[in-house]
């Protein structure tokens, strides 16, 4: 199967598919659109296995023991092919993404670290103990500046300390961006395993924003996963000798499209920090809603029939405090109830 007919087939399970079959091809897509990171591409014999498992012919852990013995019956296959880090690796994030198990912490980051990439990194799951630099394109060869590995491990226990103790109550939806934008692009910087960086940050972010109560729109990633570490680069990147400096606009365009029906063009080019052709800024009054009211919409839009019970579970707050919410949204004339409280549905009045 080639990755063409396979992305068709892909596009016509999340169009077309039953919800479970959606799911499982929305996090397969995100799992193998996520090794353009590193320029890796799948074999097709994964392709035919998350067919398999999208179907329900095979669940996961058969999965994961087909693509790790699939490699194991020949030698040949990790040479000629090259698509073993891809392959096992992508079936291990769509794992990871289908369980609901999360612990913010930096702990958290180390296991799906060691998760992913045992076996293929010899120092999978451990913090690097050297220093190194790496050839941006976007920087033309330049590099940006990691933490020393003598402090990383302080360096990311204070970033998830600060986290841990920000709270986004009464924050528009520009001001959490601006913010988780700014976490993320900290936490990358650290740097703190010598590969797989960048997937690792990208599958804690996922299941980061699943505790907020958003659905994650999974294509931005599979898409776009190279303009992401990208944005990260820019994000973390000075040189005042060229004039250039930290530019943060391009990983909140990515998580406005992430996040929201945003459609922002997430093109490669415009970060080279040769690009002097103009581009839109993010307008800081794109939305005035909060982190928490654009998740309700998120997940009325999903289920207009929703109950408020069901709402506080998602989005991990109080009962009270959903009814709060949305007594607020319904006097900012964003929602309305139809039909009475129980048979009725809600209604997003201005999108």
């Amino acid at each position: 199967m080639s990755n063409e007919k396979w992305n068709l087939e892909l596009s016509e399970y999340i169009k077309q598919g039953e919800p479970e079959k959606k799911e499982k091809a929305k996090t397969w897509e995100t799992a193998i659109g996520l090794q353009d990171v590193d320029g890796l591409k799948p074999s097709e014999y994964l392709l035919d296995t998350a067919k398999e498992h999208i179907e329900g012919n095979i669940n996961i852990d058969e999965a994961k023991k087909r693509i790790d013995n699939y490699y194991e019956q020949s030698s040949e296959r990790k040479s000629e092919e090259n698509t073993e880090e891809a392959d096992k690796v992508s079936v291990r994030i769509t794992e990871i993404l289908s369980e609901k198990a999360f612990n913010f912490s930096p702990t958290e980051m180390l296991n799906i670290h060691k998760r992913l990439f045992t076996g293929i990194y010899k120092e999978a799951g451990k913090y690097r103990d050297y220093n190194f630099t790496k050839k941006e394109w976007i920087l033309n060869d330049d590099t940006v500046t990691y933490s020393s590995y003598e402090t990383l491990k302080e360096t990311i226990e204070y970033d998830f300390d600060q986290e841990r103790n920000f709270s986004y109550k009464d924050l528009s939806l520009d001001e959490s961006i601006s913010h988780l934008s700014r976490f993320i692009s900290n936490i990358w910087q650290v740097h703190p395993f010598c590969e797989g960086n960048t997937r690792t940050t990208a599958v804690f972010l996922i299941k980061y924003l699943r505790t907020f109560g958003f659905d994650v729109k999974d294509e931005v990633f599979a898409d776009n996963s190279w303009y992401f570490r990208n944005a990260l680069v820019r994000a973390n990147y000075k040189n005042y000798e060229k004039n250039v400096f930290e530019d943060i606009s391009f990983l909140e365009k990515f998580f406005y499209n992430l996040l929201t029906n945003t459609k922002y063009e997430l093109k490669n080019r415009y970060m080279h920090v040769d690009y002097k052709d103009n581009i839109e800024a993010i307008s800081s009054n794109i939305n005035s809603l909060s982190l928490e009211e654009q998740a309700i919409l998120n997940i009325i839009k999903n289920n207009p029939s929703v109950k408020q019970e069901e709402i506080a579970t998602l989005i991990n707050k109080s009962l009270r405090t959903i009814k709060n919410y949305m007594a607020e949204m319904q006097e900012k004339g964003l929602i309305e109830r139809k039909n009475g409280k129980r048979d009725g549905e809600w209604i997003i009045k201005n999108n």
